[in-house]
């Protein structure tokens, strides 16, 4: 079995950890939009995001622009895109994060590399740097899966004991 680079390894879970909590987000935002709707979670971003409070920044701009359009559009799509969307990447990290048998690393590099080729598909529809983003920290979230899974990792991601041990050893 090869030896996995520690700091290859660390990355890996910085990422996954990151990409959990996005995914608890995601999910968490899709709840609260099926629950409140979304024309109280657009009062709730106006209220929050108010110029007098806040100041003129383009990131309020953005967030206050994308809760008027969810207010005027269809948010069916967006509520359900938030769960499952949220709920896949949560379920992704958790069974990474377990170990539980090398089939877990071809699954999640399906699912990745399903989020990369739509995001890409949505990029050729409509340009945006935040999307680009995502699909690169998604890449950047591959890579580091399948370099997990070369290196023949079966034991769980999150092991402090074994981490431990292996600091000993070379430290």
């Amino acid at each position: 079995m090869a030896r996995r680079a520690p700091l290859l390894h660390y990355a890996y879970l910085v990422v996954i950890l990151i990409k959990g909590f996005d995914g608890a987000m995601e999910a968490l935002a899709g709840l609260i939009i099926a629950v409140t709707g979304p024309e109280r979670l657009y009062e709730w971003v106006i209220r929050l995001t108010a110029p007098e409070l806040t100041g003129h920044h383009p990131a309020l701009h953005a967030i206050r622009n994308g809760a008027t359009r969810l207010e005027e559009g269809s948010h069916r799509f967006v509520i359900f895109y938030l769960l499952v969307h949220g709920l896949l990447k949560l379920g992704v990290v958790i069974a990474l994060l377990r170990g539980g048998g090398r089939w877990v690393f071809p699954a999640a590099s399906l699912i990745l590399t399903g989020f990369i080729a739509y995001m890409s598909w949505r990029l050729t529809i409509h340009w945006s740097d935040w999307l680009l983003g995502f699909a690169l920290f998604d890449l950047l979230t591959l890579t580091l899966v399948l370099n997990e899974w070369r290196s023949g990792s079966r034991k769980p991601a999150l092991n402090p004991d074994q981490d431990a041990r292996d600091l000993e050893i070379r430290g």
